[in-house]
């Protein structure tokens, strides 16, 4: 369970040997990373939720102030990490499959979970964004709508894409493929989430 720890690091520096050993789906091995699995969709949720337009106009709502929004957050985000967990899962799954994959549907999700650790690790930007901008990024037309907001959107969105490259590194590691054959596995299992992303950002 240690070394699961030590490789949920790592996957930001050495991906191909994280996913490597994600060929061994015995029951002992899925239960030795089960942990690091729920900490990362749960985190990458929380993460996932801030970004939507529902989360930048919680505290215009005067029911609302800053404990209710990290319960909001943290509740919101284990729903939201679930739920991509396994729908986007089920979409990268029934991709490889249909690329020739014997794999199962539970090491696609564990690929996906762990190519997700930069969207978790994002969270890093908040304390920042926090200390500059207070509640304004709960607000709508608050301070954070200048240049300064916009930087710190382009990083969170730079820690997506990172996420992103890591999934078609996985997808490769794991399955031994050329980079077009993962690419294209990737690109079908996130195309719809992307779209409902940005879908729900606009709310």
């Amino acid at each position: 369970m240690r070394d699961w720890w030590l490789r949920t690091l790592l996957v930001l520096q050495r991906p191909r040997p994280v996913f490597v050993a994600l060929r061994d789906d015995s029951k002992e091995a899925v239960g030795d990373r089960s942990e690091q699995v729920l900490l990362v969709v749960w985190l990458a949720g929380i993460a996932g939720v801030l970004t939507t337009g529902a989360a930048a106009t919680l505290l215009d709502n005067n029911d609302y102030d800053g404990l209710l929004v990290a319960i909001w957050a943290f509740i919101a985000g284990g729903i939201y990490g679930i739920f991509g967990y396994f729908i986007v899962g089920a979409l990268l799954y029934g991709a490889v499959r249909a690329l020739g994959s014997q794999g199962s549907y539970r090491r696609a999700r564990h690929v996906l979970a762990f190519a997700a650790v930069p969207i978790a690790i994002s969270l890093v930007l908040w304390p920042v964004k926090l200390a500059l901008y207070g509640g304004d990024w709960f607000r709508a037309g608050g301070s954070d709508t200048g240049l300064g907001g916009a930087a710190f959107d382009l990083l969170t969105y730079a820690f997506f894409v990172w996420a992103a490259v890591l999934l078609v590194i996985g997808v490769r590691s794991v399955h031994g493929w050329t980079w077009g054959r993962a690419f294209a596995a990737c690109l079908f299992a996130l195309a719809a989430p992307i779209v409902a992303g940005l879908l729900l950002s606009s709310l």
